[in-house]
């Protein structure tokens, strides 16, 4: 039985200049999530967002294979009102197709988890897609939890422009 080789990869954190890069990936991640309708990356907006002195920021960490980004990990601080500590948000995490299964997603997973106990934050969270069990299982298999009870809210467009006048 011939085993499975296994592809060296290298983490690392994306800064402005990768702003394109990222904006390809959230394309990508797009198509896979059924959302492509919904996304509208914007280059010069990421390029600004993931500077270190943009405030609020975003950060992100690139996995590449050869040179070549093949996923991502973007998150931001929040904060927890009953925990009076801050937090981590992964708002997205992503690894093309033919790069899943080598434990990339993981290492980027447990990268911004390691970036959360190095800033002493009270909780790392993200919101996952119910009809995606498998990741739900990888999720689940790493100890996270669903959170059943909360129900996510969101507010866009016009009724976003109406609320907020």
């Amino acid at each position: 039985m011939e085993s499975k080789k296994e592809t060296p990869f290298t983490l690392r954190p994306a800064g402005p200049d990768d702003a394109g890069t990222i904006a390809t990936l959230i394309g990508e991640l797009a198509v896979y999530e059924r959302l492509a309708h919904e996304a509208a990356p914007d280059v010069d907006r990421l390029k600004r967002h993931l500077s270190p002195d943009a405030s609020p920021r975003i950060e992100a960490i690139l996995a590449e294979v050869d040179g070549e980004a093949v996923g991502f990990a973007l998150f931001f601080q929040n904060y927890s009102t009953f925990l009076t500590r801050w937090g981590i948000y992964l708002e997205d995490i992503y690894v093309r197709p033919e790069s899943r299964g080598k434990g990339i997603g993981k290492a980027l997973l447990k990268r911004v988890a390691q970036i959360a106990v190095e800033r002493e934050c009270g909780r790392l969270e993200w919101s996952v897609l119910d009809w995606n069990e498998s990741a739900i299982q990888f999720y689940r298999s790493l100890g996270a939890k669903p959170m059943d009870e909360w129900t996510t809210m969101r507010v866009t467009g016009e009724a976003l422009q109406r609320l907020g006048s």
